[in-house]
């Protein structure tokens, strides 16, 4: 699914919150990194085209607790390897199973703006 249809598709279902979408952008030594604020009610996605066979480990942290994901789109159907509720910080690593776009997303549900830092290696 294309990110430009991804992205109608969850704001439409955000309603009045909006997403930012970040692409991933690979460095030479296979690292992403990304720093932002996450604003209070909103939402912040990190996308990209993932191999099947791929592990990517990933880690985050966050200055108030967000609610996390990682998921992928199967036709209409959302898949979730990672889903977690009101957490600080994480890491793990994530073992692809098919070629698809992955996200990982955050979710500020708090009445202040957070700031999260991300890095992802594969």
């Amino acid at each position: 699914m294309s990110r430009i249809l991804l992205a109608l598709t969850l704001l439409s279902a955000a309603s009045a919150a909006k997403a930012e979408i970040v692409d991933i952008r690979w460095s030479g030594d296979g690292r992403f990194q990304h720093s932002t604020s996450v604003p209070a009610g909103k939402f912040l996605e990190v996308c990209g085209k993932l191999a099947a066979g791929l592990q990517v480990r990933w880690q985050f942290e966050s200055a108030a607790r967000v609610d996390f994901n990682v998921h992928y789109h199967q036709g209409k159907e959302v898949m979730y390897p990672v889903k977690l509720s009101a957490v600080a910080n994480a890491r793990d690593t994530l073992d692809v199973g098919i070629a698809q776009d992955y996200c990982w997303m955050w979710s500020n549900k708090s009445a202040v703006a957070t700031t999260l830092t991300l890095s992802l290696q594969r």
